[in-house]
């Protein structure tokens, strides 16, 4: 099978065949033919596997071949992503494929000013790339009209819902013409995002070139469990101990970050993060250092875990895991892409057991558990498996009522399944002070 054999024209094809693009991927060899023939489609496939192409090349063409010469604040065709980052990466894709085609393409996101974008699209452009929030922005101030519209495609649906854009989503869909054809592509497809196509698809054709939400089979994927409060420890101690040459490091919270980083930086580690807080030009800067080499360390907020495609890039760390298990598939997906092998390590601790045994039942695999020398956890990390249970430490037995005020020997606690111990005795229960935080009553 090649490109050639999908019905695409030339000018496309000179275009891929100069970014090394040979033979087409499963979730290409389906859906190019299907949204060249004008269906709506439904495309789930992992991250790495080409699904820009799949839709942007076949767009393109249909742009290039079919419909009137866009008008002034009109676009022809509209993809849709839920952050800044990743409507960088899909325009900068768009923009290569369409490099011998006489169309017009751009890029429109939160963060920037407003106003370049407004007489950008004076001209009106062939192919526009948005987040949801700012598109409606422009177009409650008259500077888009969707008149034009003949292709809308939702890229990463799941995260816009997550991210809470479901009403912007709403908001947009109303304005658009109702004839028209709609694409949804994504790694993941939740019983939300399925219910969500079926009111916006008409007679979609489902495509799914691998199992639902399962990460890709490049990576190798680990768990260290650690106590909460030395997580940095013994990040700092594996990147010495691995000599960590290139890392994308995920963190739950912007604080995290920020902290992470300071962290880094004081110990004279190239290190920098990107978060929502963080203009986009400084966000932009910091990806293209670690893309460059420039920077060996990128700490991230879930901004950073769709659509950044890092050439090569070796290690992803879960310094904290992701509320949402999809999201742990999308963090990983940065690395081992197109056919290369990637590692995924998650530090893990007891706070966590509820996160790590959502994800391992959303991925169907129990992941391998490592314990750090020095780095033992004092708080246990119960154990899980991809049936989603999390195995709770045996009950204790109660302490039996002693008579009398004299002292008695408790001895120590031993883990049932310990074949070769005593029997258990009974652990002494320790007293807690409770504190009277009402207002204090006084004595008659």
């Amino acid at each position: 099978m090649t490109f050639a054999t999908l019905g695409l024209i030339e000018p496309l094809l000179r275009a891929l065949e100069t970014l090394g693009y040979q033979t087409p991927t499963p979730v290409q060899t389906q859906a190019i033919p299907a949204v060249l023939a004008g269906r709506d489609l439904m495309a789930a496939a992992q991250t790495g596997t080409g699904k820009t192409a799949g839709f942007a090349v076949p767009l393109l063409q249909l742009l290039a071949m079919e419909g009137p010469k866009v008008t002034s604040n009109s676009v022809r065709a509209l993809i849709l992503v839920p952050t800044r980052e990743l409507a960088e990466q899909v325009h900068e894709s768009v923009r290569q494929y369409a490099e011998h085609l006489p169309l017009s393409t751009y890029a429109v996101y939160g963060g920037v000013s407003i106003n370049p974008q407004m007489m950008k699209l004076r001209k009106g452009v062939d192919l526009l790339v948005a987040t949801p929030g700012r598109l409606l922005d422009l177009f409650r101030q008259n500077a888009l009209k969707f008149n034009q519209l003949q292709t809308l495609v939702l890229d990463e649906a799941d995260r816009m819902l997550d991210l809470g854009f479901s009403e912007e989503l709403a908001n947009i869909y109303k304005a658009l013409p109702k004839k028209r054809q709609t694409l949804l592509f994504s790694a993941t497809f939740s019983d939300a995002i399925r219910e969500l196509a079926g009111q916006m698809l008409n007679d979609p054709l489902s495509i799914e070139v691998s199992p639902r939400n399962v990460a890709a089979n490049t990576v190798k994927q680990w768990v260290v469990t650690v106590d909460k409060k030395r997580k940095a420890e013994l990040f700092i101690h594996l990147l010495r101990k691995n000599r960590w040459k290139q890392v994308l490091v995920f963190a739950k919270t912007r604080n995290g970050v920020d902290q992470l980083v300071e962290k880094l930086q004081g110990l004279s580690v190239n290190a920098d993060g990107i978060h929502g807080d963080k203009p986009q030009a400084t966000r932009q800067r910091a990806l293209d250092r670690f893309k460059a080499s420039e920077v060996q360390i990128l700490v991230a907020t879930d901004v950073a875990a769709r659509g950044l495609d890092i050439e090569d890039l070796p290690l992803v760390v879960n310094f904290d895991l992701p509320i949402v298990a999809e999201d742990y598939i999308h963090r990983i997906g940065r690395t081992g892409r197109a056919g290369a092998t990637g590692e995924a390590i998650s530090l893990v601790c007891a706070d966590e057991v509820n996160q790590l045994s959502a994800i391992e039942m959303l991925t169907r695999q129990t992941l391998t558990r490592h314990m750090e020398q020095d780095f033992e956890p004092e708080h246990r990390v119960p154990d899980t498996d991809a049936s989603g249970q999390v195995v709770k430490k045996p009950k204790k037995p109660k302490k039996p009522k002693v008579s009398g005020g004299g002292k008695r020997n408790l001895g120590k606690w031993v883990e049932s399944g310990d074949a070769s111990a005593p029997e258990p005795s009974i652990k002494p229960v320790r007293k807690v002070p409770v504190f009277n935080t009402g207002p204090r009553k006084r004595k008659p």
